[in-house]
């Protein structure tokens, strides 16, 4: 059945209007827009901010529209804060929404597959969702990350990232399934003569993509969290920029205990602004999925 591009879009956009009723939504959504312009505004990013005493150490903020560099201070390095805050919350978002594209997805189809599966498969899919969610996910971040420190990049890492990201979506998926599975109108379905893939497809997925959608924003938060927690370890992409990293160094260095917080409190900040807008995001959608309080724009 061809996709109706114009009736998509239009479904799209009438979703939208009825999110941007809820004030919650338009508050994260603001800041989720800045700092994504933030992230993009590192893309003129001087090449000279990388190397190591380019410019003065330990300079504290000077707000000067001649000296944008030294906005935010300059580190024991030598390394102008403002460029760092920017680059690191670009490689911070690339992390996370690539950790949630992969995790998320794989969550999914595997929680359709376990759902809609009988006899060995279904087995088979259930095992291997419970003995990931039965694994802590810190401590196995941490010995992957160890094993695989030397090929560790902003590329890769999303890899290591997802191998954990999936099992709490594919069991919630699974059980979203069979809830829907267990449905009259799937009885009917099957009478009438609609194949398998016609129903998962029309009839079990509409109501999984809501939860997927909610879930896939709250992946990103997690992928960023646990990012910073490897970097404070000394297990993360130590040679780049990410907010995790920020705060790594700056402990390395004793900023705190030295007085430097324009170099502890700019990555702070941004992981707080960045939580705090996806979750308001979240939650908005969360609320308009739910038809009890899909009228409480609030």
């Amino acid at each position: 059945m061809p996709v109706n591009i114009k009736a998509v879009s239009t479904s799209i956009s009438s979703v939208l209007r009825a999110l941007l009723k809820y004030t919650r939504f338009r508050i994260g959504l603001a800041i989720v827009v800045i700092m994504v312009a933030m992230s993009l505004a590192s893309l003129a990013s001087p090449p000279a901010y990388k190397r190591w005493y380019s410019y003065p150490r330990d300079r504290p903020p000077r707000f000067s529209l001649e000296a944008i560099d030294l906005l935010l201070g300059t580190t024991t390095n030598g390394r102008p804060v403002i460029y760092i805050t920017i680059n690191a919350l670009a490689n911070s978002l690339i992390i996370g929404v690539v950790t949630a594209l992969i995790g998320s997805h794989i969550g999914l189809l595997v929680g359709l597959l376990s759902g809609v599966s009988k006899g060995y498969k279904e087995s088979a899919t259930v095992l291997l969702i419970d003995s990931f969610v039965s694994i802590p996910g810190l401590p196995l971040l941490i010995v992957l990350a160890m094993s695989l420190k030397d090929i560790i990049t902003i590329h890769t890492l999303p890899l290591i990232l997802s191998v954990i990201a999936w099992a709490w979506p594919a069991r919630n998926v699974r059980s979203i399934t069979l809830s829907i599975m267990s449905r009259e109108i799937i009885n009917l379905a099957r009478f009438s003569g609609i194949r398998f893939t016609g129903i998962v497809l029309h009839e079990v997925l509409p109501y999984v993509l809501g939860w997927h959608l909610t879930n896939f924003i709250n992946t990103i938060i997690w992928a960023i969290g646990m990012e910073t927690a490897l970097a404070i370890f000394g297990l993360s992409i130590l040679s780049e920029d990410t907010l995790g990293t920020m705060i790594y160094w700056a402990l390395n260095y004793n900023a705190l205990f030295r007085g430097l917080w324009w170099w502890m409190l700019p990555p702070v900040v941004v992981i707080i602004s960045i939580f705090v807008g996806l979750y308001l995001i979240s939650s908005s959608i969360a609320m308009y999925l739910n038809p009890r309080l899909r009228g409480y724009a609030q």
